[in-house]
């Protein structure tokens, strides 16, 4: 345990001696709070169009910056992989899962933060703009939010593992695109419907927002709580299951 925890530790600090971890994991997605804000202000009544109205957005915009914490767990594996560091771990009386632990659990630390702030620069906006915002619902969402975070984690764990700190953040950015499209957070499509609708549900990154967004509203029917936080609990377990499996080949593979 004290091995973890040291492992983790020194994760964190990796992270967080960065600069570019608090412009893109905090910055990024408050800058994106504010101008969707403003945007959703423009937007006339009669479009009836809510997704950026703060009780959407706020969830939403929760959801998307756990993808720059994936981003930064791809940067820290594939970096220490790349270079002698895990090299010397390896060494140590070290398992697998103690690496896979050590890398996954100051992450989640870093995501639950960072929505804690997302989550009152919402409602500081939702006072600004007159909107309901329920305390609790957002509260509540927090720890919801902790399995899609794990989930974007073992993304970020499992590209890290396979590639270098070239191409890592590259794939990333592509679960960052696909996430903040068809997760739904910028683009609303249950009013949309049709073959883009099909799309959306057949990833888990659409069932990471509404599962959010329900809580933040307090909705726990079956439809739009229940069966997305099942899908999004079931895909982080998935994705936790494989990426450790990868990260274990890869260490038998380096120390043959």
């Amino acid at each position: 345990m004290n091995k973890i925890k040291a492992f983790s530790t020194r994760n964190r600090k990796e992270i967080l001696r960065d600069p570019l971890s608090y412009i893109f994991c905090l910055a990024f997605p408050l800058v994106m709070l504010i101008i969707m804000s403003v945007l959703n202000a423009s937007i006339p009544k009669q479009a009836n169009m809510t997704v950026f109205r703060i009780d959407n957005l706020s969830s939403g915009i929760a959801v998307f910056g756990q993808t720059f914490v994936m981003l930064f767990t791809s940067l820290t594996v594939s970096k220490d992989r790349s270079g002698s560091f895990l090299v010397r771990m390896y060494a140590t009386p070290m398992k697998s899962s103690d690496f896979t632990i050590g890398y996954i659990t100051p992450m989640i630390i870093i995501s639950f933060f960072q929505n804690v702030i997302i989550y009152i620069a919402s409602f500081i906006i939702s006072i600004i703009t007159d909107v309901d915002l329920n305390i609790g619902g957002m509260i509540l969402s927090l720890i919801i939010l902790m399995p899609s975070a794990i989930m974007f984690i073992c993304f970020g764990l499992l590209f890290g593992t396979l590639f270098n700190e070239k191409s890592a953040p590259g794939l990333c950015s592509i679960i960052i695109s696909l996430s903040g499209f068809l997760g739904c957070i910028f683009f609303d499509a249950d009013s949309t419907g049709g073959a883009m609708l099909k799309v959306c549900k057949s990833l888990p990154f659409y069932y990471c927002t509404k599962s959010a967004r329900a809580c933040v509203k307090l909705d726990f029917s079956a439809g739009a709580f229940i069966i997305p936080i099942v899908i999004v609990i079931a895909s982080a377990a998935v994705l936790g299951c494989l990426s450790s499996f990868v990260f274990k080949s890869k260490m038998k593979a380096d120390l043959s």
